[in-house]
C-alpha cells in the first residue's frame, strides 16, 4: 500500500516521507500540484497527504479533480492553511482529514493510520502465506508469531508478493509498485531484493515459504509443505 506526498517545501518532504518509511509505510512524493494529478490518473495510492499551496496546481483543484474521476482514496491535508474557511472546502470536496502546520510528526503518524484502518474497514486485516504473516495495521511481518526484521525496500517488495499470494507478479509491476519515481534505479534492481528476501525466508522458514521465478512472468511467493 503505498502513499501519495504531496508537498513543494523539499526539506518538510524529506522529513515527512522518512518518518513514514520508518514507520513501516511505502511514500512516494510529489513536489507540485500538476505531478500528483498525473501521478493519481495512472497509479494507485492507499493514502494521500495533500500540502494545499502547491505550485502549478492549487491542492484543492487536486482534490476536486480527484473526487470527480470517482477516486475513494483517504486524503489528509497537510497546510499552514488552517483557516476555518480552508478546513470547511477542504472537508467539502472530499477530504477525509485535516493537519494544520506546524505539526508533530507522531500526530501525523497516528492519522496516517487511523485513515488506512478505516479504509481497511476497521478491522485489522492480516495477510497469510503458510506461516508467514503481514499484519496491516501494524506494518509488520512475522513468521511463525516472529517480527521479521527488513530494510524499507525488502519490506516493500514483500508487501506487493503476499498481497498475491500463489499469484504471478510482473517484474515490470513491482518496479513500479516498490520504486516509482526512483530515477537512478533500472527494473534489474528488483533481482537484487528478491535474492535478500529470499535468503531471509530461507532462514526462517527452512524452505516452506520461497519466492519463485517464472521466467518471463515474474515472481510469486508461495507455501510449500
Amino acid at each position: 500500500m503505498r502513499i501519495l506526498l504531496v508537498e513543494d517545501h523539499q526539506e518538510l518532504s524529506h522529513w515527512v516521507a522518512r518518518a513514514l518509511r520508518d514507520a513501516r509505510l511505502t511514500v512516494e512524493t510529489a513536489g507540485n500540484g500538476a505531478d500528483a494529478d498525473a501521478l493519481l490518473l495512472t497509479q494507485e495510492y492507499g493514502l494521500v497527504i495533500l500540502d494545499l499551496s502547491l505550485p502549478k496546481m492549487d491542492g484543492l483543484e487536486v482534490l476536486k479533480r480527484m473526487r470527480a474521476r470517482g477516486s475513494k482514496c483517504p486524503v489528509l491535508i497537510l497546510t499552514a492553511r488552517g483557516g476555518l474557511q480552508d478546513k470547511v472546502q477542504g472537508l467539502n470536496l472530499g477530504a477525509d482529514d485535516y493537519l494544520a502546520k506546524p505539526f508533530e510528526l507522531a500526530e501525523l503518524e497516528a492519522r496516517v493510520k487511523a485513515l488506512l484502518r478505516r479504509s481497511q474497514g476497521n478491522e485489522a486485516v492480516v495477510l497469510q502465506c503458510g506461516q508467514l504473516s503481514f499484519d496491516t495495521v501494524l506494518r509488520q511481518f512475522f513468521y511463525d508469531g516472529t517480527a521479521l526484521s527488513l530494510t524499507p525496500r525488502e519490506y516493500a517488495v514483500l508487501e506487493v508478493l503476499i498481497s498475491r499470494p500463489g499469484q504471478a507478479v510482473p517484474k515490470e509491476k513491482l518496479f513500479d509498485q516498490v520504486f516509482a519515481l526512483d530515477d537512478d534505479a533500472n527494473v534489474d534492481a528488483i533481482e537484487i531484493y528478491i535474492h535478500r528476501l529470499r535468503k531471509k525466508l530461507d532462514a526462517v522458514s527452512q524452505g516452506h515459504v520461497a519466492i519463485v521465478t517464472l521466467r518471463g512472468i515474474g515472481y510469486l511467493l508461495e507455501a510449500r509443505p
